[in-house]
């Protein structure tokens, strides 16, 4: 499913580098990572009508995705204060 909506490289994409020795680096950030390409390729495929899903559930993984994104955010930003 490539072109999958909201990847990190397209919400940060200012910060490559970042995202980049992250993975490499930060273990928690790996695991962060993965979570949300999880969750973000799972509300693709419900918006994309391939898998089916309540709304509730639909809103549920929204809001982890979000929650997610804030966590990435703030390594990033500890990162960048670090640098």
């Amino acid at each position: 499913m490539s072109n999958t909506p909201h990847e990190l490289a397209a919400e940060f994409p200012d910060d490559h580098d970042i995202l980049h020795k992250l993975k490499l680096h930060n273990a928690h950030f790996a695991n962060l990572s993965v979570r949300y390409h999880t969750v973000n390729r799972d509300i693709h495929r419900i918006e994309a009508e391939v898998e089916a899903a309540s709304d509730e559930r639909a809103e549920d993984l929204k809001k982890e995705r979000l929650r997610l994104l804030d966590e990435v955010a703030a390594l990033i930003a500890r990162e960048k204060t670090a640098a």
